[in-house]
């Protein structure tokens, strides 16, 4: 067993991490689920946010899956759903509308998700502390790049606490749109060279309106954001969301949107140091850990959450090592954990 799976003793903080990088390398951050939850478990841990889910649209059966499934995620079990779906295909060719009906609760999961979101996410900005923000952003200021897989509103609101310390340069490569003002902002390829926060899987606050990719703004309309989102989500606009349970459907969505996939490319082409908070690199991410084996960064620091001989820590490990394995020899991949608690990335 090498070192690296006795997490035990490998296992640094946060400020020692940090201090493991070359002051010339460039250093990236991935944010996970965890980054949310670390503000409020109470909202959007996977058990609380099941919990708040409406199933009224979908078949009975689709809630009791969670429980048959033993999970609370909802990925997992719209990959099972489809999953099922293909095989019922195959072995009741008496019963195709059973399969038909599978198939709608597996995509249908993925808008209950998106309302569950919307109708649990804090009101206002003003509702998360001034010193948490304080914290987060002193968190963020330490990374050149974000990449985020949350669809939340936490990072975006961190990043526009523009009073407080301390400064932050980030992009997210919206722009007013070329035609004039509107109520929100557009991403335009042409304009997005200067990027430097990326939703790998899209957000609550972006639209895709079909001729343009648009983010909803507070400042354009006066209107608090998740009033918008809720407003779109009634009137059938939804956001822009990859929550397809299976990596490679999920990989697909992406490479139909520009926006996503110019997010994933520049995923793809990082160097430098690499470091991931709140993800448990899944096998539904699969595509995000072959991205991490595509590109050239040649430090991954990988934070581990509570008690760090888990199995979930374990399974985190494991996974994360496989990555270094799968790098060519000519381009080795030094593999490192950290203690996600020692960050206080919003504070405590």
């Amino acid at each position: 067993m090498s070192n690296h799976q006795q997490p035990h003793r490998d296992v640094t903080s946060f400020t020692d991490a940090l201090a493991a990088v070359p002051e010339t390398a460039n250093r990236h951050l991935l944010l996970g689920n965890g980054f949310s939850r670390a503000l409020r478990e109470d909202i959007f841990s996977y058990n609380r946010l099941l919990e708040r889910a409406d199933f009224a649209g979908l078949s009975p059966a689709a809630r009791v899956a969670f429980e048959r499934l033993g999970t609370a995620d909802f990925e997992v079990v719209m990959r099972a759903l489809r999953n099922a779906s293909m095989l019922i295909a195959l072995y009741a060719l008496d019963n195709p509308g059973l399969a038909v009906r599978i198939r709608r609760d597996a995509d249908g999961l993925r808008d209950v998700l998106v309302a569950t979101i919307a109708s649990s996410h804090p009101q206002r900005p003003a509702d998360i502390a001034p010193e948490a923000y304080t914290h987060c952003r002193g968190f963020l200021a330490k990374f050149s790049t974000v990449y985020t897989l949350n669809y939340d509103l936490l990072l975006y609101w961190a990043i526009m606490q523009l009073e407080l310390e301390p400064p932050l340069n980030f992009d997210d490569g919206f722009r007013t749109p070329e035609g004039g003002d509107a109520d929100y902002v557009t991403w335009e390829l042409e304009r997005a060279s200067t990027q430097s926060v990326f939703y790998l899987h899209g957000g609550m606050h972006i639209i895709d309106a079909g001729t343009e990719i648009q983010k909803l703004t507070w400042v354009n309309t006066g209107v608090a954001l998740i009033d918008q989102i809720r407003e779109a989500l009634l009137s059938g606009r939804y956001p822009l969301f990859v929550a397809e349970g299976e990596s490679t459907q999920k990989l697909t969505r992406i490479k139909h949107s520009d926006i996503l996939s110019y997010a994933y490319r520049s995923f793809s082409q990082l160097s430098g140091a690499l470091f991931v908070y709140g993800h448990s690199m899944a096998p539904t991410d699969q595509h995000i850990a072959r991205a991490i084996e595509m590109n050239q960064v040649s430090q991954l620091f990988v934070g581990l959450h509570g008690d760090t001989t888990s199995g979930g820590n374990r399974g985190i490990i494991q996974r994360a090592e496989g990555i270094a394995q799968a790098r060519p020899a000519s381009h080795p991949l030094d593999v490192r954990f950290f203690s996600a608690d020692s960050a206080h990335i919003w504070g405590g």
